[in-house]
C-alpha cells in the first residue's frame, strides 16, 4: 500500500502556472496507477486528472483538457500535476490518490471508488 502526500499548493493569479506534486511512500509505487481529485467549495469532488502506472494512458476531464498535465516519475516515486492558464474557477483543495486495480477502460480511473489511498489535499486559490 502506498501512502500519498501533495506539495505545491499555494496562491496563483489567472492565468499563471502551478505544479502540484504527490510522492507516495511504500513499496511498488510503479505497481500503482495516480489520481488527481479536485473539490471546490460547495461542490463535490471531481477527478481532474489520472494516469495509469505505465504512465502510457492518461484521463482528464473536459474542463482540464488542454490546460494541465499529468505525469509520473516511478524512481522518484511521485506523480504531478503541472497547471497552466489557470482560472479562478480552478480553486480547490486538491487530492491525490492512488490504486492498484488494474482496468481495460479509462473511464474506470476518474471514479473516486478506484483509489484507496487518498492524500490529505493541498489548497489552490486562483485569483483573478
Amino acid at each position: 500500500q502506498v501512502q500519498p502526500v501533495e506539495s505545491g499548493g499555494g496562491w496563483v493569479q489567472a492565468g499563471g502556472s502551478l505544479r502540484l506534486s504527490c510522492a507516495a511512500s511504500g513499496s511498488n509505487f510503479g505497481g500503482y496507477s495516480g489520481g488527481w481529485f479536485r473539490q471546490a467549495p460547495g461542490k463535490d469532488r471531481e477527478c481532474g486528472a489520472a494516469i495509469r502506472f505505465s504512465g502510457t494512458s492518461t484521463v482528464y476531464s473536459d474542463s482540464l483538457k488542454g490546460r494541465f498535465t499529468i505525469s509520473r516519475d516511478n524512481a522518484k516515486k511521485t506523480v504531478y500535476l503541472q497547471m497552466n492558464n489557470r482560472k479562478p474557477e480552478d480553486t480547490a483543495v486538491y487530492y491525490c490518490s492512488a490504486s492498484d486495480q488494474s482496468y481495460s477502460s479509462n473511464d474506470y480511473y476518474a471514479l473516486d471508488e478506484t483509489y484507496a489511498s487518498w492524500g490529505q489535499g493541498t489548497q489552490v486559490t486562483v485569483s483573478s
